[in-house]
């Protein structure tokens, strides 16, 4: 049997097709993308909205030469949560605006310089515990909405029996769907969650019913909707979260290189695609959502598919910002109890914390090695303890902004450090390792 002809970067499907296509790609993005808002206050349509636009700008910045889709960044849950609670949601639009910046800069230095010294700066060492921080100090979180009755703030046998019922279906689904279904378990999770949690009378339609099918978003526009107070306090805690998606940028961009037989990061380069994440940011923040980073479920169609056409991604982007215009959709996300978002962010927020341990496996960092043992050691207890820093009355350095320094300040002291690749030797090593499972599969 012949195996279907790749679908080129810059390739235009028929018009069908690409429908088709596009309307995959916003199934794999939407139940991460609505997730977050969900769980930080923030607008569902909002971010729908900010992921299409940014998207759109990041392909323009690169030259349409990225298959790459942007939605809500994981990595940002806690410091918009913290942001919050000191600003408001205005507040951290201002935190998500400076994280934004740091990109663009970051961009302008690899423009100027190259980006060996950023893998320098951050190397799997450092950056894989920073990221199990994330996802083990929202745990938490994911607990008690599962457990406890938002209404009461008491445990509630239903509620939690909602959310087992919500992992185990998406458990279920993660392990046994094929093909495209497999790249959709958490959407598959959630809207069988919130059948069982309907039937089990914790879904409340009214807002769904007063809805409008057509329907502005409640967006947050700087010097419209609000006057931005540029917090000290809160720009801390957000900015130097930017370092670690940084680190993820450039994995998500070594992957789609491996996928695509393109080195990404060479052309058109790291520097473009750095600039166009931290653009994507920047606009989400214009808007009142969250800050936007490539997301892996679509790469993983994009690597199923081998539909690599970027006319096809911006066509879910396109239909993504449709969809949060639609009123009776936003209304509708609104209305998912709690108890299904903690079913559903009880593996997500695990698998966060385990891809944080695969970085360290997978670029074979021996934690047998003293100074990879003490660095990793420090960045867990301190992210996840919840050490702090007071720099005034007003401002500290807490979390995982914090773990995040310390690790990027050992690494630099500690003697004894691994030389870093350079990106043409990490894309060469990926080429070489596809060609090898090519192989054997093949032999098998």
């Amino acid at each position: 049997m012949n195996q279907p002809k790749d679908v080129g970067i810059k390739e235009m499907p028929r018009l069908d097709k690409w429908l088709v296509l596009s309307i995959q790609h916003l199934f794999a993005m939407f139940g991460a993308t609505i997730l977050v808002p969900l769980l930080t206050g923030l607008s569902p349509a909002v971010a729908l909205v900010s992921s299409g636009l940014g998207t759109l700008a990041y392909l323009a910045i690169t030259k349409g030469q990225i298959p790459a889709y942007l939605g809500s960044s994981f990595a940002f849950i806690m410091p918009i949560i913290a942001a919050i609670s000191i600003g408001g949601p205005e507040g951290a639009m201002v935190g998500s605006f400076f994280a934004g910046l740091v990109y663009g800069i970051v961009a302008l230095i690899i423009k100027a310089t190259g980006v060996h010294w950023l893998m320098k700066l951050l190397p799997p060492i450092v950056v894989g515990p920073v990221i199990m921080v994330i996802g083990l100090g929202l745990a938490a979180v994911a607990i008690d909405m599962a457990m406890n009755d938002p209404a009461t703030e008491a445990y509630s046998g239903v509620h939690f029996g909602v959310a087992m019922f919500t992992l185990a279906i998406t458990i279920l689904a993660s392990i046994f769907f094929r093909g495209f279904f497999g790249l959709i378990p958490i959407l598959f999770g959630i809207t069988t969650g919130y059948a069982f949690a309907a039937w089990q009378g914790l879904v409340d339609f009214a807002p769904v019913q007063e809805a409008a099918w057509i329907q502005a978003p409640e967006f947050l526009v700087p010097y419209v909707t609000y006057t931005p107070n540029f917090s000290f306090e809160i720009i801390l805690i957000m900015v130097p979260i930017a370092l670690v998606t940084l680190s993820e940028h450039i994995g998500d961009q070594m992957v789609l290189s491996k996928v695509a037989g393109k080195n990404f990061v060479e052309k058109p380069g790291l520097h473009r695609s750095i600039f166009g994440d931290g653009v994507a940011t920047v606009i989400s923040s214009f808007l009142g959502g969250p800050p936007n980073t490539t997301y892996g479920e679509n790469i993983g169609v994009v690597a199923l598919t081998r539909v690599f056409s970027t006319f096809v991604i911006g066509g879910a982007a396109v239909l993504a910002v449709g969809f949060g215009f639609i009123g009776k959709v936003s209304a509708l996300i609104t209305t998912i109890p709690t108890a299904v978002m903690g079913g559903v962010s009880i593996l997500l927020f695990g698998i966060i914390a385990s891809n944080g341990m695969r970085m360290l496996i997978d670029n074979h960092v021996d934690i047998g090695k003293k100074r990879n043992l003490i660095i990793s050691s420090v960045i867990l207890i301190i992210g996840i303890g919840g050490a702090f820093i007071q720099v005034t009355d007003t401002i500290e350095i807490s979390g995982i902004a914090l773990a995040a320094v310390i690790g990027i300040v050992l690494n630099m002291i500690l003697p004894g450090r691994d030389r870093v690749k350079t990106s043409s030797e990490m894309f060469e090593e990926m080429t070489e390792d596809n060609q090898r499972d090519s192989e054997s599969d093949g032999a098998a």
